[in-house]
């Protein structure tokens, strides 16, 4: 799965705390001018199968726990991108839901 499927969640997984976290996976450069809308919508997409409930019917152990939305970056971001981040981190917050995001390190 990768952030190219818009409508499909990549990875669900419960953190070691307990947290249950869906992960989106973006392997694109942030020069592509349309990188920003696709994550936007990949987003939405994740807020959209919290709200509605739907994760509590296809991922029954997301009852009751935090829910935390990671998006994991193979680049780091721009200065847009970043900003961008900032601002989807203080909406998403704002409802209840956890968002972060990280650069993975492949040398590691």
């Amino acid at each position: 799965m990768s952030i190219n499927q818009t409508g499909v969640i990549d990875v669900i997984s419960t953190s070691p705390e307990g947290n249950v976290v869906l992960n989106i996976s973006d392997h694109h450069p942030w020069s592509e001018a349309w990188h920003l809308q696709l994550l936007q919508d990949k987003i939405n997409a994740y807020l959209q199968f919290i709200e509605s409930g739907q994760i509590i019917n296809d991922y029954p152990a997301a009852a009751g726990k935090e829910i935390i939305i990671e998006a994991a970056l193979k680049y780091e971001p721009a200065d847009e991108a970043t900003s961008f981040l900032e601002k989807a981190k203080k909406v998403i917050t704002s409802a209840g839901i956890g968002f972060q995001w990280k650069v993975l390190d492949f040398n590691e």
